[in-house]
């Protein structure tokens, strides 16, 4: 019954399969049809309610011009601080990494980005996949906002982390390498980050 649903959303354009990850080889069930990985395409995420992203994009295009491309980013900042202020309290005291990573996972999810863990079978790194992008037709154009973001999450997660792919990008989904270490657990946002 889900196959049947996941073909006519390939059917209709929203979504597109593949027999391989975003990042390494889809697991193979023992039994069964071939396992397969479904992608939102732009049209899928279209049907998410994006309404004003017109709207963001002129504000965003006339502040890159007034002031330039760094307003810009300390805007995506600013907005990415908001996350952070509301995930600090929710991952205090939590010091595993896995714990952590989980925790951030299920914070982002709340949020409408869609979050999965995808464990490394070397055990040295993980990858935070965030499948839906709130602004993803706002990053296509302004990339800072997926570098803001990015900053927020290494701040969460005390470890210096690396975004593999974004959908502003045009990948199927935002992918972070989470380095497995041991992580810093954060009890107040950054220092200097503004949060509204």
């Amino acid at each position: 019954m889900v196959r049947r649903h996941l073909d006519s959303l390939v059917d209709e354009g929203f979504a597109s399969p593949s027999d391989r990850a975003p990042f390494g080889p889809v697991s193979r069930p023992g039994r069964g049809r071939p396992a397969k990985v479904y992608s939102l395409t732009s049209s899928g995420r279209d049907a998410f309610d994006q309404a004003y992203d017109d709207v963001a994009l002129g504000a965003l295009r006339f502040l890159a011009e007034r002031h330039g491309p760094d307003a810009v980013l300390e805007f995506a900042r600013h907005r990415a601080a908001d996350l952070e202020r509301r995930y600090v309290p929710r991952m205090a005291g939590i010091t595993d990494s896995d714990s952590r990573v989980a925790l951030l996972a299920e914070a982002l999810t709340d949020d409408g980005f869609a979050a999965t863990i995808t464990r490394s079978s070397t055990d040295t790194a993980d990858q935070l996949c965030q499948h839906h992008c709130p602004v993803a037709h706002v990053a296509e154009e302004f990339p800072q906002f997926c570098e803001a973001e990015t900053e927020v999450i290494g701040r969460l997660l005390g470890s210096h982390v690396t975004r593999l792919a974004t959908i502003g990008h045009g990948d199927g989904v935002c992918t972070t390498l989470v380095p497995r270490t041991a992580l810093v657990a954060r009890t107040t946002p950054s220092a200097g980050r503004t949060a509204s």
